[in-house]
């Protein structure tokens, strides 16, 4: 059995609640200390309990914050699209049991386009404190870049697959975008091509379209234009980061 775990269950008796910090995590490349602070750092070093999108990648990030982090002493607990809510449930015992716990999404921070938000809401059911951590997200950074409004907007997600239900929903977005709210979406990295395509060619000329790609990575793409001048000079997004914002 697991060492950590094994301590967890020999104090369970514990009244003492922990608390879980929503950790954030880099938006890819290896050069953390510019954009996680050194006290998330520190804290992210001292939990042995984590909840995480991706087992294999949270192990990745610990070892690159810390060369020496004991992944192999800490217990995960994987949470994503496929994690059933009698699953979920357990989650949290051993912050109930008086140690903390981190939430880690595979990348930015968690609960925003994120299975967390799931376990955050369990934590404020069970009266459990949630502490949020400063740390870097693709979609607030690409909003505040875009020079599109921040006053008003909405985050959208993924848009759907099917071309003729792409277009319908990018209508849809652009019409709200022309009342005043930013709309912000994304894609996955290898259909971003075939997203902008469908931008181009179902958006009105003046609307306008930021393009955010690789977000604090050395390849970082920001501009907004106006669709006529983007037909212009098409950029290649296949297998970049990308988040969308129209207006």
């Amino acid at each position: 059995m697991n060492p950590v775990y094994l301590l967890y269950l020999i104090h369970k008796s514990k009244a003492v609640t922990g608390r879980i910090y929503l950790i954030p995590v880099t938006l890819g490349g290896i050069d953390f200390l510019k954009v996680i602070p050194e006290k998330v750092l520190e804290i992210t070093r001292k939990l042995r309990f984590f909840i995480v999108e991706d087992i294999r990648s949270a192990r990745r990030y610990l070892r690159l914050i810390d060369k020496e982090f004991p992944v192999d002493g800490s217990v995960f607990f994987e949470l994503n699209e496929h994690t059933g809510e009698s699953d979920i449930e357990h989650f949290l015992d051993p912050v109930l049991n008086g140690s903390d716990i981190g939430l880690m999404s595979e990348a930015g921070l968690p609960g925003i386009a994120d299975p967390g938000a799931r376990i955050i809401s369990l934590a404020h059911r069970k009266k459990i404190t949630v502490t949020p951590l400063a740390g870097p997200s693709s979609i607030i950074m690409a909003l505040i870049s875009s020079g599109l409004n921040g006053q008003n907007f909405s985050f959208n997600g993924y848009l759907p697959v099917d071309a003729d239900k792409r277009a319908a929903k990018l209508r849809e977005l652009e019409k709200k975008a022309r009342e005043g709210y930013a709309q912000i979406f994304m894609e996955t990295p290898y259909r971003n091509q075939k997203m902008l395509e469908s931008i181009l060619a179902t958006c009105h000329i003046n609307t306008l379209l930021c393009i955010a790609a690789d977000i604090t990575l050395p390849a970082e793409f920001i501009k907004t234009k106006k669709i006529s001048e983007w037909k212009k000079s098409i950029p290649i997004l296949n297998d970049r980061l990308v988040v969308f914002v129209i207006q």
